[in-house]
């Protein structure tokens, strides 16, 4: 178990280069890669339960304490990330999958690393948790409405089916988690720390088998798409921290907004994506995942070495709510 444990701390903490190593692997191999390119659902409702077993209803009792901060978060990143994928990838001049699969990720819930990227920057961690939480619970409603109203123009959308598939793959697991968390409380904090595995491997599979999928495309559109995705995050997580501060959120809050508004869930973009459109619009959401694990542990890198002046040694406090 010590042994397990320590390796899911290495993976935890090097997740990003373990993201980009899968991406590298899809290129490499892209045939055995994209064999497991079926599994991508299976695969994000473990990583989803995984999730769901992290939680509490405690989690929750943020929203009803301090609103403000935590439906404005959730506001932000509807809004902000959507509408930032729809004008870019109109702005690269982005095909109509593309399009599709930008407007994906933008839609998509809170990532499932933002957790650990917010404690590392030093940000609210309660907020946090409450952010991810909450979206993840609205993305049956949000995330198909979204996709069709800016989306539906470029390629027909099945909101119906999109929303069934969120139930399948996002909620249903994130609910049996939180049930078997508290229905089994001491078995399940044995495994707590064992979880890096399931979430890091499971997105590290998921981006093989979609940059394997679609290797000639990314050959060719890759570092058009690239910028575009690059540009898709970084927005979000300056507009994330622009929000939380026009607002006269706290710094540390400010901080958890920017990084929930910037890292998405992109793995359920990628297998959104690839069941009701396309290979090729599931590649926007693997790219995503590549590139937000390394611009999430930079800006936690910096924002680490940046006390907020909340507390007497600047240091996260998880427990603490956003004022």
């Amino acid at each position: 178990m010590a042994f397990l444990e320590r390796i899911a701390s290495f993976v935890g903490r090097w997740f990003a280069l373990l993201v980009l190593a899968g991406a590298v692997a899809g290129m490499l191999l892209p045939e055995r890669s994209a064999a497991l390119a079926p599994h991508i659902a299976l695969l994000l409702g473990v990583i989803m339960f995984g999730m769901g077993l992290t939680m509490r209803p405690v989690d929750f009792t943020i929203v009803a304490k301090h609103p403000k901060a935590v439906l404005l978060g959730v506001a932000a990143q509807f809004v902000v990330m959507p509408l930032l994928g729809w004008g870019i990838a109109h702005l690269f001049g982005l095909e109509p999958l593309l399009v599709v699969g930008m407007v994906l990720v933008g839609a998509s819930p809170g990532g499932t690393a933002s957790n650990v990227i917010v404690y590392l920057a030093r940000g609210d961690v309660a907020l946090s948790v409450a952010m991810t939480s909450l979206s993840t619970l609205l993305a049956p409603l949000v995330t198909p409405l979204l996709v069709l109203g800016l989306a539906g123009s470029t390629l027909p959308v099945d909101a119906g089916d999109l929303f069934v598939s969120i139930l399948e793959v996002v909620l249903v697991p994130v609910l049996m988690g939180l049930a078997l968390r508290a229905l089994a409380g001491r078995l399940v904090a044995r495994v707590l720390p064992l979880l890096p595995l399931v979430s890091v491997g499971g997105i590290v599979v998921v981006v093989a088998a979609v940059v394997g999928a679609n290797a000639d495309a990314v050959a060719s559109t890759g570092l058009l798409l690239g910028a575009a995705v690059v540009l898709h995050n970084l927005c979000g997580l300056a507009l994330g921290y622009g929000v939380g501060r026009a607002t006269g959120l706290p710094e540390s809050a400010r901080r958890a907004v920017a990084i929930e508004v910037g890292m998405q869930n992109s793995g359920l973009a990628s297998a959104l994506a690839a069941a009701h459109f396309a290979p090729l619009a599931a590649l926007p959401g693997a790219l995503f995942s590549v590139w937000h694990n390394m611009s999430g542990a930079l800006a936690a890198t910096l924002w680490a070495r940046r006390p907020t002046g909340e507390a007497a040694d600047g240091g996260p406090d998880p427990a603490r709510s956003s004022r």
